[in-house]
């Protein structure tokens, strides 16, 4: 029996992991996709978190400015993903809030 290369079992997982995540999505109801943008905003904070703790390993390295650099270009990107994230998710949630109905304007002519 022979290995299987390491890349290409990772490949297949990843491959597998983007239907599974495809299917799951499409199969949540209208209602909860709004919470569903929130908490997949929030898990990709751990992008920040590897970003900072791959610029702080890059620092005791001789070749560290090309990790430091990733490590700061990972985390501008996430912050910036997340944030957008977040502003879009608060739109959405502000279409489902009642509005407010103008008050009657009294007349002075009385």
């Amino acid at each position: 029996m022979e290995h299987v290369d390491p890349t290409i079992f990772r490949l297949a997982i990843f491959v597998l992991a983007i239907f599974v995540g495809y299917y799951v999505v499409w199969s949540v109801t209208p209602a909860l996709h709004t919470p569903l943008m929130a908490v997949t905003n929030a898990i990709s904070s751990v992008i920040v978190v590897g970003g900072l703790i791959a610029a702080a390993a890059a620092s005791g390295s001789g070749d560290g400015w090309i990790a430091k650099g990733a490590g700061v270009a990972a985390v501008t990107l996430a912050s910036v993903n997340i944030f957008g994230g977040f502003m879009v998710t608060r739109r959405m949630l502000a279409m489902y809030r009642k509005k407010e109905k103008p008050k009657a304007v009294e007349t002075a002519a009385s």
